[in-house]
């Protein structure tokens, strides 16, 4: 068994995947229409679906913005360097929502951003 997808509820479609395309790096995987069950699909990740978890995007036509609970916590991305990636990050109009530093109680170097339907996005730097 693997993790497949982390299906997110977006306002606008063509909004998130290109916050996530541009901003975050991701690839458009794939598209998907469905007019008659009033719903648009796009699944983007780093790699492929068969090599690895990605995210998918999913606009329900006329909801333009949802209430995001208490329970969902947040999608972790690994990366390099936390610094560089925060500066493109705000470079490119994302919004950093807790600077560089280390975790609470802990050595792991993290930061937080917010996509523009306000999920919140963890860097955890990678250890050398």
């Amino acid at each position: 068994m693997r993790i497949l997808h982390t299906m997110l509820r977006v306002g606008d479609l063509d909004r998130s995947v290109r916050f996530y395309t541009e901003v975050l790096g991701m690839k458009l995987l794939r598209t998907t229409d469905r007019p008659e069950q009033k719903y648009k699909l796009a699944f983007v990740g780093y790699d492929s679906e068969e090599r690895s978890a990605v995210l998918e995007l999913t606009y329900n036509y006329g909801v333009g913005r949802y209430e995001l609970g208490g329970a969902f916590g947040h999608v972790a991305i690994e990366v390099d360097d936390l610094r560089k990636t925060c500066d493109a990050v705000r470079t490119k109009g994302g919004k950093v929502t807790r600077e560089p530093g280390p975790v609470k109680g802990g050595t792991s170097m993290i930061a937080f951003v917010e996509d523009p339907d306000g999920y919140k996005i963890e860097f955890i730097e990678r250890r050398a």
